[in-house]
């Protein structure tokens, strides 16, 4: 059920904002596998023109795989739409990301498009950060900084950091960017836009898996077969 939400978001999400000749920006994780598949059967269908930009190692493979056209920031720094995951989306469209390990690469596409489109199922959607994603907020840091950054982060923001470890591997996970995640469990509602630019602030850190004010709109994939979108408060 939660992978066919997944394909319904995805669907949704390439039918309504992919047209020809554009320059898109291509996410993580497994809920794009599906967009990307939509993608392709929409490129061979209709001889759609596009060109993609991975977020990742593993995007960089799904676009290659699937037979579409590989391409980077350095030919097309200006991209019309940029499609991908995520771990939790507040009521405000902010989101947590970086589940996956792919935040800065992720980040850096999406303000790079002129519309940041994100595909989840039903069980992303959260009033608070906290609420459905358990995890913490994921954060990139330099290596030789993870010690201190954890301190920082502690002593500044309160809850807890800690260095994400490899499953099948000793050590550490190692991010696209040769750099280590910290999860942190954060432990009351903060103030998000404030505590994102006070934690990148840090020396050593690289980027936070907190999109703020990114989104445009969000495509929820429900138990039931349907599609729900939210699109940006207007402030």
């Amino acid at each position: 059920m939660t992978e066919e939400a997944k394909r319904l978001a995805g669907c949704a999400a390439v039918d309504n904002h992919v047209k020809n000749n554009q320059a898109l920006g291509i996410g993580s994780g497994s809920t794009i596998v599906h967009a990307v598949n939509r993608l392709a059967e929409r490129v061979k269908q209709e001889n759609l023109k596009v060109v993609c930009v991975p977020t990742s190692f593993q995007a960089r493979q799904l676009i290659l795989q699937n037979g579409l056209v590989l391409t980077d920031l350095d030919r097309h720094p200006e991209l019309d739409v940029a499609i991908d995951g995520a771990d939790e989306v507040d009521s405000d469209l902010n989101l947590i990301k970086g589940g996956g390990g792919c935040l800065a690469q992720e980040k850096i596409v999406a303000g790079c498009a002129k519309s940041f489109i994100v595909i989840a199922d039903y069980r992303k959607d959260s009033k608070n950060f906290g609420e459905q994603w358990k995890k913490g907020v994921p954060i990139e840091v330099i290596p030789m900084a993870y010690v201190p950054v954890i301190k920082a982060l502690q002593s500044r923001f309160g809850g807890v950091a800690e260095l994400r470890m490899a499953v099948s591997k000793a050590g550490p996970v190692v991010t696209d960017n040769g750099n280590f995640l910290l999860d942190w469990k954060f432990d009351k509602v903060h103030d998000w836009r404030t505590v994102n630019t006070e934690i990148k602030m840090i020396p050593g850190v690289v980027d936070t898996g907190l999109f703020i004010n990114m989104a445009e709109r969000v495509y929820f994939g429900m138990e039931d077969g349907t599609v729900t979108i939210r699109d940006k408060p207007m402030n």
